[in-house]
């Protein structure tokens, strides 16, 4: 397919806009001034269009087909939440409006802030961050200041399970906490000899998620969270994983004192290719003196961390997550989160029969695969797998995540798809069993039905082409 600069032929052009009628202002400096013409395309509206249409035939997302991307819950996002964000009352709204003129956007803010701490056992919240690494930066900004206020500036270390999200010791060395990794135990939770080793009085505090990346309840979790909170730590809680538990059980409820929420996975608002996103951040009240302020309406607290994003955060996305709030209702959150659970181990025990599961028992919204023992005797790789399930009209699922688990294939069904659709992934798996044992080389060359086959992902990555240059 031709990129848009490669269209069109020299004079063609669309004309909407009237000739100029006022005078031309010059630039400042005649150094602004370009040497050359941009090269811009001249093509018709017609063409545009068409180029445009084109190239959104060959996107795929959740409106498209079967997209079980472990740990990212890539649920579908329902109309009505566009609906409603796009009211003019909200859509047209400016920050900077009095406070009075903005009433019913402030009401908004309350009402998410109250139900979202109904859901997770919060006491307050701030939607000021943008996404949910942000999120965890600003956690740990807060438990930091929790530490400093007290005087207790030793504690240094914050302790990250093996299976955790890669976000999560990143947000913590950013934040100036060295991290402790501490394994595994045999069941794919948390080691507690380990966790119990690891504690001491330069411990501020864990970070975990539960059900952890493996899809695994752990079961120890009041357990785990006494130990931290015995050392004198605080307790995190990544939400990248609440759609398993929404309704079920709380992160407060079991001992966490802060934790930030994924709207755009467990709320379903759109993932945004990298944003606009929402990560709000929710804690317990010993740490709410020190959430960020909101500008609107409110004065800085004078312990406060400070602003992290401008304003109130992505507000058109809070929107539609609390549209998606009050259309299920607490009965229907419930109901989301059982769904999710019985639609992933539906989609374990249909798959398994093909390649191994990590760890066989129960799941709750995700389980993992290992491919070890298949490449070892085919050569066929979890990237191959990936690859081919393309072929077969799905998203490929998350690969070699967690770490700790070799040729590691994620799936998250989430509750948002049919038992048609789970059978039909099953399905796509079975194909693949049987081209590895017939035709593994096949494979290698996957995906084959696509506009582009496999591209030279570290070659893009180390010398990426940025910038279109026409051939001379």
């Amino acid at each position: 397919m031709k990129l848009v600069f490669e269209l069109g032929a020299k004079g063609r052009q669309m004309n909407y806009l009237p000739d100029c009628d006022v005078p031309q202002a010059g630039l400042p400096q005649d150094s602004l001034l370009r040497k050359d013409a941009p090269k811009l395309p001249e093509l018709t509206e017609v063409e545009l269009i068409r180029h445009y249409t084109r190239l959104s035939k060959q996107a795929f997302g959740v409106n498209s087909g079967f997209y079980p991307l472990g740990s990212c819950t890539m649920k579908y996002n329902p109309r009505i939440n566009e609906a409603t964000a796009g009211d003019p009352n909200f859509a047209a709204v400016h920050p900077l409006q009095p406070a009075n003129t903005v009433k019913g956007c402030r009401e908004v803010i309350d009402t998410a802030e109250k139900l979202l701490c109904e859901i997770t056992g919060m006491d307050n919240m701030s939607f000021q961050p943008a996404a949910g690494a942000h999120g965890e930066f600003t956690g740990l900004l807060l438990m930091k200041k929790y530490h400093v206020m007290r005087g207790d500036t030793k504690r240094t270390k914050i302790i990250v399970p093996d299976s955790a999200h890669g976000t999560n010791p990143a947000s913590a060395a950013m934040v100036g906490y060295s991290v402790i990794n501490i394994p595994s135990a045999a069941n794919g939770c948390v080691d507690m000899e380990a966790l119990k080793a690891a504690c001491s009085d330069e411990v501020a505090g864990l970070m975990l998620t539960n059900p952890n990346t493996l899809g695994l309840f752990d079961t120890n979790i009041l357990e785990i969270t006494e130990i931290i909170h015995a050392c004198g730590g605080l307790c995190y809680y990544d939400g990248a994983n609440l759609n398993a538990i929404m309704g079920k059980v709380r992160p407060g409820d079991m001992g966490f004192d802060v934790v930030h929420l994924n709207l755009h996975k467990t709320f379903s608002t759109p993932h945004g290719g990298g944003g606009p996103g929402c990560g709000p951040v929710g804690c317990k009240s010993i740490l709410s003196p020190y959430l960020p302020a909101s500008i609107l309406g409110e004065e800085r607290k004078p312990d406060s961390i400070g602003q992290v994003r401008s304003y109130y955060g992505n507000f058109g996305i809070l929107v539609r997550a609390l549209t998606y709030i009050l259309t299920l209702g607490s009965d229907g959150l419930q109901a989301a989160s059982e769904t999710a659970v019985l639609n992933a181990n539906y989609l374990m025990h249909a798959v398994k029969k093909y390649f191994p599961v990590a760890y066989d028992h129960v799941c709750m919204h995700e389980f993992v695969l290992t491919l070890e023992k298949t490449k070892r005797e085919s050569g066929v790789s979890a990237l191959d797998v990936a690859k081919g399930l393309i072929d077969y009209g799905m998203h490929p699922p998350t690969m070699y995540f967690p770490l700790i688990v070799h040729e590691a294939l994620m799936l998250e069904p989430t509750e948002t798809e049919s038992r048609e659709a789970l059978d039909e992934a099953a399905e796509a798996f079975r194909a693949i069993r049987d081209m590895i044992d017939t035709n593994p080389e096949r494979l290698h060359q996957a995906p084959v039905t696509t506009p582009i086959g496999r591209p030279d992902e570290v070659g893009a990555a180390r010398n990426p082409i940025l910038r279109y240059q026409p051939e001379q």
